[in-house]
């Protein structure tokens, strides 16, 4: 059961966390808004939308919250920031480091990387965005700690107007779900993450480029991968579905 003492030390170490992070805003406002905005995400909060949250932080309206996107701060700098203070709190030798993905249902067309794509969040084909995340979970707590926004490799890419409408970035290009994996991979490494394994489901098991990274640095991961998908075993192609001492599950899906 936490405690009102737990709470209260909770609120010094986000209040800590947001001294951490005013050089990565321009403004002491913003930086402001942003504490209050993940202070009530933390909260008990009946319903997280705009106005509830704008409600909690003592505001009269949800625009200053609505206004973060448009402030001047730095999103990779933060980043930055929470992965050293992780390490700092949670960081343990046997910690686990975890890719994953989500999709963000939409009903427009303008958002960045909006595509009708398939997402695990609806189980088919929607119109949405796709995130891929990092989680980092020990002993002591589990957390994202990085992220990236998937760009599909259509008119995202081609269409430099939809581009610039939807502010993204001039050098953001398309990478591969696998690509994007490593390059939050290799940011937790640059950031002396302690950990033992690298855990990702078959979105990327099924791309030699990331396990064969990942030997390459001598990580030890686990990944799924279909199961009609032939990896190498003893130096000999194994399909995992068809291996008696790896039956297939019901979802279809085996693991390497």
């Amino acid at each position: 059961m936490v405690t009102s003492g737990q709470v209260e030390l909770w609120g010094v170490e986000l209040a800590g966390l947001g001294m951490r992070i005013a050089g990565c805003f321009e403004r002491s406002e913003p930086r402001a808004t942003a504490v209050a905005y993940v202070r009530g995400l933390l909260a008990d909060v009946p319903r997280q939308n705009g106005w509830q949250l704008a409600e909690q932080a003592g505001a009269a309206t949800p625009w200053s919250t609505q206004r973060l996107g448009a402030a001047r701060w730095n999103a990779d700098e933060v980043r930055d920031v929470v992965l050293s203070y992780v390490v700092e709190r949670l960081g343990e030798p046997e910690a686990v480091l975890v890719l994953d993905e989500t999709g963000f249902l939409k009903k427009g067309n303008r958002s960045a990387g909006v595509q009708r794509q398939y997402t695990g969040t609806a189980g088919r084909i929607e119109t949405c965005q796709v995130g891929l995340f990092l989680g980092y979970a020990s002993s002591r707590g589990r957390v994202l700690i990085d992220r990236e926004l998937y760009l599909p490799d259509e008119s995202w890419v081609r269409e430099a107007g939809r581009r610039k409408d939807a502010a993204v970035p001039e050098e953001a290009g398309f990478a591969s779900k696998s690509e994007l994996g490593r390059r939050m991979l290799a940011r937790a490494l640059a950031a002396g993450a302690p950990f033992a394994w690298v855990a990702a489901d078959a979105v990327y098991g099924q791309h030699p480029g990331l396990r064969e990274w990942c030997e390459a640095k001598s990580l030890r991961y686990t990944t799924a991968v279909p199961s009609h998908f032939n990896v190498t075993a003893g130096g000999r192609p194994l399909r995992p579905g068809s291996h008696p001492a790896v039956p297939d599950p019901p979802s279809g899906v085996g693991a390497a």
